[in-house]
């Protein structure tokens, strides 16, 4: 994606979540100025910090001793609980000469976790800010460090790359010299020689399509760039697979919740059900009743009615999750859904047997 792109990116993760976005381009592509320009337009403070030249100490304070205890002073650059709300960009990451150094800011650019804050040592940082990076990409054209996969599992990769219209659009507001831009406009391919593909090897985990999914639930990216931003998080194949799959999907599956709350509505839907589908049903399900098994009347109805309607082997497989929920084995032992779920249950206990 070019720096306007990349700006747009930026707003949605820095103003609608708690990730981390890295920013990955080439020199001079403006990487920098595109954080700087990103964080005024959403109306946040700016904090940079040059990982390169900073050594641990500077990034969890001096070690100072009350009495007994040991205490570490607060950095000068980090932003108080009452500051305004403040963007702190951790620039070359990948730069930090020391190796305590990049072990040191690694619990800084984790996103905190459910209820808590993110941290840095014993300093915490209030919700309000957020932490952007930049790299380099490690290519062999720069001299970095290589970044390990735990690290790069924990932000989202923003590839920038140079594009022509947007650094012209940039050079007419700045007011740059017309015989530059009057040149660049004739020899565009003389901008920026294109460097390796941009690709840091991003591969699915369980955190990268937890991030997929609270970028999908809380932010609005345009369409075309959708796939950059997943294939920064769980890679480029698992991304295009992902989305692929999405665009297929004329008809979503149903959900675990229709099946137990609106089951006279989605009757004809859950029937005529592709395999893929119905899996994805029966999956939500048995996760939904493992988190709350606790049913209403109507809810032990409804799911006897679904399993009924299944085929026999789905039927079969479904209940043998069913019943290793206590409170679920219970529902479906009663004597009024013998007509349906006794010979799955007879079988499985013969299996078991």
């Amino acid at each position: 994606m070019n720096i306007s792109q990349m700006k747009q990116v930026l707003s949605e993760i820095l103003t609608k979540t708690n990730l981390t976005p890295c920013v990955v381009g080439h020199r001079g592509v403006g990487k920098s100025a595109g954080v700087i320009q990103a964080c005024h337009e959403i109306g946040r403070q700016y904090v940079a910090l040059r990982l390169g030249q900073m050594e641990v100490g500077d990034l969890v304070g001096i070690p100072y001793r009350e009495e007994k205890i040991m205490h570490w002073s607060q950095p000068s650059w980090w932003p108080a609980d009452d500051a305004p709300e403040t963007i702190v960009h951790c620039d070359e990451l990948n730069r930090a000469q020391q190796e305590d150094t990049l072990q040191a800011i690694f619990q800084f650019v984790e996103p905190p976790l459910e209820g808590r804050q993110r941290c840095l040592h014993t300093h915490t940082l209030h919700p309000k800010h957020k932490v952007v990076v930049s790299i380099n990409p490690p290519d062999g054209s720069y001299q970095v460090a290589t970044l390990d996969r735990a690290l790069l599992d924990r932000m989202v990769m923003i590839y920038v790359e140079t594009d022509y219209n947007c650094w012209a659009r940039y050079a007419k507001e700045q007011e740059f010299d017309e015989t530059v831009q009057q040149f660049l406009s004739a020899y565009p391919n003389l901008l920026a020689k294109p460097g390796a593909p941009l690709d840091m090897q991003m591969e699915p985990t369980e955190r990268a399509w937890e991030m997929v999914s609270t970028l999908r639930r809380s932010c609005r990216f345009p369409a075309d760039l959708e796939m950059e931003i997943y294939a920064g998080i769980v890679g480029q194949e698992a991304a295009v697979s992902f989305l692929r799959w999405s665009s297929e999907q004329k008809e979503r599956p149903v959900t675990a919740r229709q099946v137990l709350d609106d089951w006279a509505e989605v009757t004809a839907q859950v029937k005529n059900q592709r395999d893929d589908l119905q899996a994805v049903t029966l999956n939500d399900l048995v996760t939904t009743l493992e988190i709350n098994p606790v049913l209403t009347l109507a809810q032990e109805e409804n799911l006897v009615a679904y399993i009924g309607s299944l085929p026999r082997d789905l039927r079969f497989g479904l209940v043998k999750s069913l019943v290793k929920i206590p409170k679920v084995a219970e529902v479906l032992c009663k004597d009024i859904y013998d007509e349906i779920i006794l010979e799955a249950i007879e079988t499985i206990s013969r299996e078991a047997s």
